[in-house]
């Protein structure tokens, strides 16, 4: 799909236009209340040795579930659950929940010979299946985008990572983008609470992606704990390095400040970022109001869809005139376990309520720059991380969990009215984790380093690694209990 010029100058006088109805809307909406909480997890697709399939919309007809939806690899598929309170016992019926939909969806898929695997990066992918001319799932949307980036960047992407190994290939299409599998965690808000959430994730971010890493392999290459990051920043950048030298903003961002209202994300998309699919509201057969009167504001909302911010906020004009916003969290890795998965989202629900709502809020004592840092280290280093925070200065990581953030947690689920059973439950699995060191990308370091003193080529430990994982994530148990023998 390509557009017009003059396709492109209506889009951006309409999403201006977008922009103005949402000032004037925000002061006046009916807005849902705050509380709900969502989930989206991504998957790779993979055959009984470990190697990926690009048989989604095969799987998908197996699977004959609206939970299951396409994504832009042809051997990944999203499962997606409905929005739930996260009061009492329903983190625990999220967790059932989301047991039940995967075990259903895995028996369906295992009847044609595939099997779901939610990992950050699936280790077994490799150049050649990213160079496939099947790489993408067919839909319009994804060719648009494949299309989108690279004609803004107006060359092909490379893809370097500067870590144990060195990787630096090469690609002519978005390919490695697909590479990345993650969980997504939404948090619905009110307006005036939306600034306080977005700023507590912001801080948060280098720990909670230290916590829960599990990429540490992109194309046979040992890369950061949490390879996924660096990998989507330059697959979906469509900046070529000049623009990259004048320090022009990448669409995947992490931000470079604090906000004072959720208006301020929605400013900085239109003020910093050209469209890069600029398909109008009558093209896309959307009318402008949703039912019940909340504008849809088609333009601006999908124009927020390409810029890929860490902590992203979300506008959905709803149903019978009820809009809601939320913050969705974008940083967490897909798997290990739906235990693992589970007890990251109670500690970053509990952790940014807790943070919003303190007196004396955590980023008025902490320069953004120190958020953003610690991310990169986190992403990096993963537990073996050292991060920057007020009060206590630089400090490993690991202890920063187990002593602090793990804690504030505890008493942020304590607050969301969360049943004690399940905020005991869910934080002895993180903490856990973070005095043992060993999350996702630790295991599959230390398997695979392992096989290979064996005698193993690194092919060869990389698929008998993923098989294991593969094993493990059938049993259920957190990572952090995993046999490393």
């Amino acid at each position: 799909m390509r557009y017009t010029r003059a396709e492109r100058t209506q889009y951006r006088i309409t999403m201006r236009e977008n922009l103005e109805t949402f000032a004037r809307y925000l002061p006046k909406a009916n807005f849902a209340p705050a509380g709900s909480i969502g989930m989206e997890m991504e998957m790779n697709l993979i055959d009984r040795n470990g190697r990926p399939v690009r048989r989604a919309t095969e799987t998908l007809s197996a699977i004959d579930s609206k939970d299951f939806t396409t994504e832009l690899g042809a051997h990944n598929v999203e499962l997606n659950l409905p929005a739930f309170p996260v009061d009492g016992e329903n983190l625990d019926r999220v967790e059932q929940a989301l047991r039940a939909r995967l075990k259903t969806a895995q028996e369906r898929a295992g009847e044609i010979g595939i099997r779901l695997l939610p990992i950050g990066i699936l280790p077994t992918l490799t150049a050649e299946d990213l160079r496939h001319p099947h790489w993408r799932n067919p839909e319009n949307r994804y060719q648009a985008l494949d299309n989108a980036i690279l004609e803004a960047r107006g060359e092909d992407i490379t893809i370097r990572i500067q870590a144990d190994e060195e990787t630096d290939v090469v690609f002519t299409s978005i390919a490695p983008e697909s590479a990345c599998t993650s969980v997504q965690l939404h948090l619905q808000v009110t307006p005036s609470g939306f600034a306080p959430t977005w700023n507590a994730a912001q801080a948060i971010a280098g720990p909670q992606v230290a916590l829960s890493a599990n990429s540490p392999f992109f194309l046979g290459h040992a890369g950061w704990a949490e390879s996924r990051i660096p990998v989507f920043t330059q697959a979906a950048d469509t900046r070529p390095p000049e623009f990259i030298s004048q320090g022009v903003r990448p669409r995947v961002w992490f931000g470079e400040r604090w906000i004072n209202n959720v208006f301020d994300l929605w400013e900085e998309n239109v003020r910093y970022f050209p469209a890069i699919l600029p398909e109008s509201r009558q093209a896309a057969g959307a009318s402008l109001l949703a039912e019940g009167g909340a504008p849809r504001l088609h333009e601006l909302v999908l124009h927020n869809g390409t810029v890929w911010r860490w902590n992203r906020p979300i506008y959905d004009p709803g149903r019978g005139g009820r809009p809601n916003l939320r913050v969705e969290n974008r940083v967490l890795a897909a798997g290990p376990t739906i235990a693992d998965q589970i007890a990251d989202a109670a500690f970053f629900y509990g952790l940014v309520t807790r943070l919003a709502r303190q007196v004396r809020p955590i980023w008025s004592q902490m320069p953004f720059a120190d958020a953003e840092a610690n991310f990169t280290a986190c992403s990096h280093h993963g537990l073996d991380a050292e991060v920057s925070w007020p009060g206590v200065g630089r400090v490993a990581v690991s202890e920063l969990l187990a002593e602090v953030l793990i804690p504030l947690a505890a008493k942020g689920l304590d607050m969301l009215d969360v049943d004690g059973d399940l905020i005991e439950r869910y934080m002895s699995v993180v903490t856990e984790r973070a005095v043992s060191g060993r999350n996702g990308a630790a295991w599959q370091r230390h398997v695979v380093s392992q096989l290979e003193s064996q005698g193993l080529s690194r092919e060869e430990a990389l698929a008998q690694m993923t098989r294991l994982y593969r094993d493990h994530q059938d049993v259920g148990n957190p990572v952090h209990t995993w046999s490393v023998s």
